[in-house]
């Protein structure tokens, strides 16, 4: 038998319901879950960027195909780098070893080919395996001995730098070991990886209709697509399916929230730390090889404070220092942000040494507005 309540009350209920609306199924303004969003900070940044650069440079050359072509090359070298960095500190972890590792991939890819006698792709394939070795063993150090990962990661900084001016003067008596550039020419696979454009062709059908400038020799302003961009799109676009649709990236949310927490629901925190290591050090390598194609040599000070433009374009794309919050997307838009300010400044009458001022402003600012959006979302408000 079913008892049913009188209509008085279970209108005095629905009443109830509608003045005092379930939190659970409120609806949230677009404007407040865009601003809960990792990367919110860093797209507004961006458009501000290109609204003052707009004003400042416009009439510059500096949103021409060609100064596009600087900036965005610039963004992507850094981008590579910074993916590898976000997913790191989402996970509660640094790496002060990237910019030494850029140097260290560089010498290790050149010497092997010049004085060796190497393939420059078993060069590649050697300064790959060895980065990557040392990013493994960095991993293994902080979660073996649970030092922070500051510490170990800035020893590795020293050492790596130390070992890369150690290995290029032995074997040039010099720091930079030069020619490399055409030994990767000469390497169908190298260079088909690593060196010059792509989509060359279109480049070329744009210029002869018109859509794009023609130097005076036929060829087009451009000649293609830098591989760094493409490799740049590769990277984010693999990092960012895996962080946002896969478990092991849900792992990685984990870990940075709470470490003890995630071990105790059986999440694997070291294989998962150890592992974003080894991606930190591919990227960095993957910027070395990168760049000593595309510049013809190596240099031992190749990298110098990259780890912290890789740090701050993270920082700036929203990822927390305190880790478990981030976004590729957003550590994709620092990147941009800092490519542009960098190549775009030049095209303006601004002094070039405003540039580090800038950096350390949106470090500042970047950080108190993640603070600031974070409490929020905590608190409910």
């Amino acid at each position: 038998m079913s008892a049913t309540l009188p209509t008085a009350t279970v209108t005095r209920r629905n009443d109830e319901a509608a003045v005092n609306p379930d939190e659970r199924v409120r609806r949230i303004p677009l404007w407040r879950s865009l601003m809960h969003r990792p990367e919110f900070g860093s797209i507004a940044g961006t458009l501000l960027v290109f609204v003052l650069f707009g004003i400042f440079a416009g009439n510059s050359g500096m949103f021409n195909l060609d100064g596009v072509m600087n900036w965005a090359q610039v963004a992507a070298y850094l981008g590579i780098i910074a993916v590898g960095a976000c997913l790191l500190m989402i996970a509660g972890e640094f790496d002060l070893s990237i910019g030494s590792m850029i140097g260290f991939a560089g010498t290790l890819m050149a010497v092997p080919a010049m004085f060796m006698g190497w393939p420059v792709w078993a060069s590649v394939l050697f300064a790959f395996a060895g980065c990557m070795a040392l990013g493994w063993l960095n991993g293994y150090l902080v979660v073996r001995t649970r030092l922070p990962s500051f510490i170990v990661t800035l020893a590795f900084m020293f050492i790596l730098r130390g070992l890369t001016l150690v290995l290029s003067t032995y074997f040039s008596n010099s720091t930079i070991v030069s020619g490399v550039g055409d030994k990767v020419a000469a390497d169908p696979l190298a260079h088909g990886l690593f060196q010059g454009n792509v989509l060359h062709g279109l480049f070329v059908w744009m210029s002869a209709t018109g859509i794009i400038t023609k130097l005076p020799d036929g060829e087009p302003i451009v000649g293609g697509l830098p591989k760094v961009l493409v490799w740049w799109l590769v990277v984010a676009v693999a990092a960012g399916f895996v962080l946002s649709r896969t478990r092991f990236g849900n792992w990685i949310f984990t870990v940075g929230g709470d470490a003890s927490a995630a071990q105790n629901v059986g999440v694997p925190v070291r294989r998962v730390k150890i592992s974003l290591f080894v991606l930190t050090a591919f990227c960095a390598c993957l910027f070395g090889v990168l760049q000593v194609a595309d510049v013809g040599s190596a240099s031992a000070d190749r990298g110098l404070q990259k780890e912290f433009e890789a740090i701050i374009a993270a920082v700036i794309g929203g990822a927390l220092l305190t880790g478990g919050y981030g976004s590729v997307l957003g550590a994709c838009f620092g990147a941009l942000i800092f490519g542009v300010v960098q190549i775009g400044i030049s095209y303006t009458s601004f002094d070039s040494d405003w540039y580090r001022v800038f950096l350390g402003a949106m470090l500042l600012l970047a950080v108190l507005f993640n603070h600031y959006i974070r409490s929020r979302a905590t608190t409910g408000k």
